[in-house]
């Protein structure tokens, strides 16, 4: 087993249009990108974001759906336009995807659900998520099961959820789609691995799109952590815990809490006083997470930026860097949600 050692401590101080599998984006020279090896997109570097605002989402989306989507841990993916996609056809889709879940056992495919009788499978639109007009709607995904000995009265038992969205996606991209493709970029599952990958099988075989996954950048959980931040003084974020892995043998994990007030007056601090907008930059994020390492140097000796921020919590939610993602609080899902659409759009493969 690989040995790992541990600190934790508390401080309270113009695209090309084609029906095709890797439909995914072409950008203007002249934009501003960064080149990570290994990976399949050229990703560009967002300089500045909104500010963290509450959103009453619960005026405009159903209650009962928000609570589906809140309080759950996602695994993130990103897919590839919808060919074909219509939302007038989700019961159809529904009957279909359960057929072939079915099919798949009876040949033998391991579905890690235990003994059951079949799978019922729901499509629901989530209606009022879409922040602007191209933002296709909200689809929401569910797998019911009944175990083979469960009494005829028995309620079928979730297996499986799942929900593509696309909040505040980027417009030029979105337009330049053929109108024949929906665009839902960001997948989130949350059920087992053998259920996750037969429904991303129908649906690449349905659809004619295919999937990834969406793993985060460190940049990305350092700006969550200081949106975050910017919320306390209207929600109390209670405390802002940070986990990094240095680069040591063996590798060393440190875990640090701040106090949530005083994450707050140290963001104020980086925050310039006579700002006209309600922006933020990437250097106030940058300097604020510096704040917070040279504070743990003071007292530790340890370089944390010299090792890979990997997970980010505060009452609001959390992060991590393998991208799995906890959402808390529904009034600050969209600032969340408009990340990760910017995520798994600049994800996807070039053309």
């Amino acid at each position: 087993m690989d040995r790992r050692s541990s600190v934790n401590t508390s401080v309270t101080h113009h695209t090309t249009h084609r029906r095709s599998k890797s439909y995914g984006r072409t950008f203007d020279a002249t934009s501003r990108f960064c080149y990570t090896p290994g990976q399949l997109t050229i990703t560009r570097i967002p300089t500045s974001r909104e500010a963290a605002k509450a959103h009453k989402i619960t005026e405009k989306v159903d209650p009962e759906q928000v609570a589906l989507l809140v309080k759950n841990e996602w695994k993130l993916s990103y897919v590839t336009p919808l060919y074909q996609f219509r939302y007038t056809l989700l019961n159809v889709y529904a009957k279909h995807l359960s057929a072939f879940l079915v099919a798949e056992k009876q040949q033998g495919t391991a579905v890690e659900v235990g003994l059951e009788t079949g799978f019922k499978v729901t499509f629901s639109t989530v209606l009022g998520m879409a922040e602007t007009k191209d933002d296709a709607e909200t689809v929401f995904i569910q797998i019911h099961s009944k175990p083979v000995f469960a009494s005829a009265g028995d309620t079928p038992r979730v297996v499986w959820s799942g929900w593509l969205t696309c909040i505040n996606g980027d417009p030029e991209y979105l337009q330049s789609l053929p109108p024949e493709f929906v665009s839902l970029p960001l997948f989130c599952t949350s059920g087992t691995e053998s259920l996750t990958f037969l429904v991303k099988l129908w649906f690449e075989r349905t659809f004619d799109c295919s999937f990834g996954s969406l793993s985060l950048d460190p940049n990305d959980l350092q700006w969550l952590a200081a949106l975050w931040t910017g919320c306390h003084s209207d929600n109390n974020i209670r405390s802002l815990k940070l986990a990094w892995t240095l680069p040591a043998q063996p590798p060393l994990d440190v875990s640090l809490t701040v106090n949530g007030q005083d994450a707050w007056d140290l963001w104020e601090k980086v925050r310039p006083g006579d700002r006209a907008d309600d922006s933020v930059s990437i250097e106030e994020v940058k300097c604020f997470i510096t704040g917070i390492e040279s504070h743990f140097f003071r007292h530790f000796k340890i370089h944390l930026s010299a090792g890979v921020l990997k997970k980010v919590s505060t009452a609001l939610g959390s992060v991590h860097l393998d991208g799995k993602i906890k959402i808390t609080c529904s009034d600050y899902m969209i600032t969340v949600m408009t990340l990760l659409t910017e995520c798994a759009i600049l994800k996807m493969p070039t053309i």
